[in-house]
This record gives structure tokens, sequence and C-alpha cells, in this order.
């Protein structure tokens, strides 16, 4: 038999066992302690039945809506619930007319709850502005992406951002635990094996309501046969496995950067590592090839010009043989960067000519470096007076500038002392000096 429903949820019909597993009270909640352990700043405020507007920031499955409706139920407020996916302006308007009339009959708080609030633009965003301004709602939020690219600067300024943090092992496994007691005794008597425990726990990767959908596919087979959800019932229900990573979300961006990151501080096995990451993710391979392509330049440069070569040739590698053979060929291409070392000067030298560029305006090409295809040209002085290099001692014209008249020579270009570029600098610093 079910529980009774939630506010805001149907009082009546089947609800998955993920949705009548939501805790009832603040000590029910698993994970979050940094929010909601005895002392900690959200647990104080709720107990001193504070309500104020919030964004839930955090992976599926680690109790955003569960939550917010804790906070509601705490603060004994009325809980409205919309979803982004579903609502528009028109739905949050019909939301604050239910919360004026809430107020005015009963003196009555109400929270609204926004679920995936990243979902709507900025005007629809905005509609919220003046009913949180004016206290008509409690606002709070509910996203898995960054909240600072996602959410208003108006309305996140008005609400406080909490993180959550994905859940444990141990954690999932709590939250199992109390399951399959509540179905025990609703359903009659299920055992859970300890290693098929552990595998729910571990196929759901952090989202509770992954590993109790599991679960409750678990317990229908189990007493379909002998009542005891096995290590073998348990792996065929968690078969094909469950990764968070979203190409357009936050796991994907923190994942590549991760990458480069490993790559740029030469640790050759933190970097297959959060490749094999976005690999078993389904990151598409030449997303990824791209990036080592460009981290090619932006790290090694000089330093080892074999780095280009070897990115490029990865991308063309994954192209001619497709998965899975062609990760092989990315994947070597990384530990070789990772290896090889490390200098970032043409990165900063492009940077800061690309700066100077912007800033000059349109300098005229000085006369003599310019071309005299005709013999106008020539007539008005273009290619006068240039040191054809190859003509001079050293193949360098020493004295030269090639910069354009009345601009002060730059240097951008400072060669690191490791690797090629080492030679590079020396040659630099000969020429320089013949100046």
């Amino acid at each position: 038999m079910n529980p009774p429903a939630e506010p805001g949820e149907p009082a009546e019909g089947w609800r998955p066992l993920a949705d009548r597993m939501r805790p009832a009270t603040l000590d029910e909640f698993v994970g979050q302690s940094h929010l909601l352990a005895p002392g900690k700043p959200l647990r104080r405020l709720l107990e001193g039945r504070t309500l104020h507007s919030m964004i839930l920031w955090g992976p599926p499955g680690t109790g955003k809506t569960t939550l917010a409706r804790l906070v509601a139920r705490t603060c004994d407020a009325e809980f409205v619930a919309l979803s982004a996916v579903m609502a528009g302006v028109k739905d949050v308007r019909a939301a604050v007319e239910q919360a004026q009339q809430v107020r005015a009959e009963r003196g009555r708080r109400t929270v609204l709850f926004l679920d995936e609030v990243h979902r709507f633009n900025k005007s629809q965003q905005d509609a919220f502005l003046p009913y949180v301004e004016d206290g008509t709602v409690c606002f709070i939020g509910a996203t898995t992406e960054n909240p600072s690219f996602e959410i208003n600067g108006a309305l996140l300024s008005r609400a406080r951002v909490y993180v959550l943090r994905s859940l444990t092992v141990d954690d999932v496994k709590q939250v199992l635990a109390r399951a399959l007691e509540r179905e025990s005794h609703d359903g009659g008597p299920v055992t859970l094996e300890p290693e098929a425990l552990e595998t729910l726990a571990r196929a759901g990767d952090g989202d509770a309501r992954r590993s109790l959908n599991l679960l409750e596919v678990a317990v229908d087979l189990a007493r379909a046969a002998d009542g005891s959800v096995t290590e073998a019932i348990a792996a065929e229900v968690s078969a094909g496995g469950y990764r968070r990573f979203d190409k357009k979300g936050e796991q994907f961006y923190d994942q590549i950067s991760a990458l480069h990151k490993s790559v740029r501080g030469s640790d050759p096995d933190a970097s297959l590592y959060w490749l094999a990451r976005m690999f078993d993710g389904g990151c598409d391979p030449r997303y990824v090839a791209r990036r080592v392509i460009r981290m090619a330049s932006e790290d090694i440069g000089n330093a080892d010009p074999r780095a280009l070569s070897l990115a490029l040739q990865a991308a063309e590698t994954y192209e001619r043989l497709g998965s899975p053979e062609g990760e092989l060929a990315i994947a070597q291409a990384v530990v070789f960067m990772a290896c090889a070392p490390k200098s970032n000067a043409v990165y900063r030298a492009f940077g800061a000519a690309m700066q100077d560029a912007a800033k000059q305006g349109t300098l005229e090409v000085p006369l003599r470096l310019r071309n005299a295809p005709t013999g106008l040209m020539k007539g008005l002085g273009y290619g006068s007076g240039y040191r054809y290099a190859h003509d001079e001692p050293e193949a360098f014209a020493a004295g030269e500038t090639y910069f354009p008249d009345g601009m002060e020579p730059a240097r951008y270009y400072e060669p690191v002392d490791r690797g090629l570029e080492k030679q590079i600098r020396e040659a630099l610093a000969r020429w320089r000096s013949m100046k």
C-alpha cells in the first residue's frame, strides 16, 4: 500500500518506488550533510522556519525536488510545483494567483518550486522577479546546470545557491535498504544479497532515483522466483551501464577541462583516466580529437612540434577506423603530449600580437615590405630598400625591422628553456644581439 501523498502529488494511484521513498523529514534525508547536518547553514535556517528563495544545483537523483518539498513542509508553507519543461509564463501567473489567494485567506506562505529552471529563457525567468521581491512566493529553482551561465543575474541575486553533491555508494545503499524494508512491509518479504546491494548502489552512479528504479525491477523479478534479489538479478537489471555525462552540460565541460589540465600537468595516467571517462560517457571522439589538436598548440607548441603532427594524425586515424579502434590513436596522442616538454610561448605571443593588432589600428605596410609586381608599383617605391635575407650573412638582415613605421617593435615570442624551444631561444638571442 502506498503511503500518503506528498504535497503537490496525486493522492491516489500507483507511484514509482523512487517517488514513494521521498523522505518526510530532514532526519530521513540521505546525503548532503554539508548542508543538512546539525549546525550546518541550511539546517539552521530551516529549524528556525526561515524561508528564503534558493537555487538547488546538483546532478540528477541527489534530492533537489525532495529537499524543496521538505523546505515547504518544515516551514509550514504551501507547495506549488512546476516543471520548466512543460510550464510557461501563464502557469507561473496561475501559481502566483494561487499564492496570493492562500496568503489572503489563510495567511500562509507559498513555496513556488520550478524544476529544470535553466530551461526557462530570460523573459520567462523575469516573470518571477516581482513576486519574489514582494514576498508573494518563496522561489526555489532546481537545476543540473551551472547557475552562473543559465540563471538570469537579477533572479540569481535574489536567491541563495546551494550545491548538492552526488551521493556516495554508502548513501545509496542506505536509501536502498530503507526502500527494501518498505517493499517487504507493503508487498511481502524480499531479501537482498549484499553483493546485489553493492551492484545496484554502484549502478546508479550517485543517482539514488536510478538505483531505486533498478531495485523496483529487481524486486519484481525476485518475487516471480524465490523472493531473493540475487547478484545475478541485480547484474541483469543493471546491464548496459549508466554514467552521468551530458554533452551540452556541466559534466561535459568539467571532464574536458580535467583532461586538458592533466595533459598540461604532464600526468599521462590522469590524462588517460579522463579520456576514458569521456569515451565511456558517450562523448564523440571527434570532439576530443579537436581538443587534443588545440592542446598540442596551446601547451606544447614548439617545445616539441611533433605533438601537433601526432594530434592531427590521431584525428585522421579515427576518421579512417571509426570506433572503437580509432580511440586508441587519440589515446596515443594524449599520452605523448602529457609526456612532452611544455611551452605556451606561442599561445601567449599570439594573444599579445592579437591585442596589439586590435589596439594599433590599420597601420600601413612599409613600402620596402610591399610586393611590386607591376611597373607602376615599382615607380611608387614598392619594395624599394628591401634587404633580401638570403643574401645577408647567416641569412639574417641585421638591423632590419619588419614592423609598421612609427610602431615600436614588440617582443611577443619568448621561447621556454625546454625541448626544441631551448635551441630556438638560443638562436633568437644570437639574432637579437646582431641587431
